[in-house]
């Protein structure tokens, strides 16, 4: 199921006097995301201080970024020994600006490393149920 997520987070952590963006959102986000085989695409758009758009959970979903913080988008790095362990068919295209800066990021559950980086975000920001 192909579930695709169009979210955009609009100033999630970040206050608009601390941003040299003019005022503008400086954490603004795109996620595609594939939850399995065949899915019905559906895309939610979410806005942060104050939490708002049409995500099912925006508090808990701004609350789980600023947690994650930027570094959830960073690639596990190369050569990085991961437990190989399946957490399921999720994938998840991130791309945009968070804090200011431009992010381009890949999520799946396909070992362990990976389940931790989709973990740090959690299924309530991807807004996917896991089995």
């Amino acid at each position: 199921m192909l579930v695709a997520l169009g979210l955009l987070v609009g100033a999630c952590g970040n206050d608009a006097e601390g941003s040299d963006t003019g005022g503008g959102p400086a954490t603004s986000l795109t996620i595609t995301v594939t939850a399995d085989e065949g899915a019905t695409p559906e895309a939610y758009e979410l806005a942060c201080q104050p939490a708002g758009g049409n995500h099912p959970q925006p508090e808990q979903a701004c609350a789980a970024l600023e947690e994650a913080g930027a570094e959830v988008f960073e690639p596990v790095p190369e050569g990085q020994p991961c437990t190989m362990i399946y957490g399921g068919p999720q994938k998840a295209a991130v791309k945009g600006v968070v804090n200011g800066e431009k992010v381009d990021a890949a999520f799946n559950r396909a070992n362990g490393c990976e389940i931790d980086r989709w973990e740090k975000l959690g299924t309530t920001f991807f807004n996917v149920p896991l089995q």
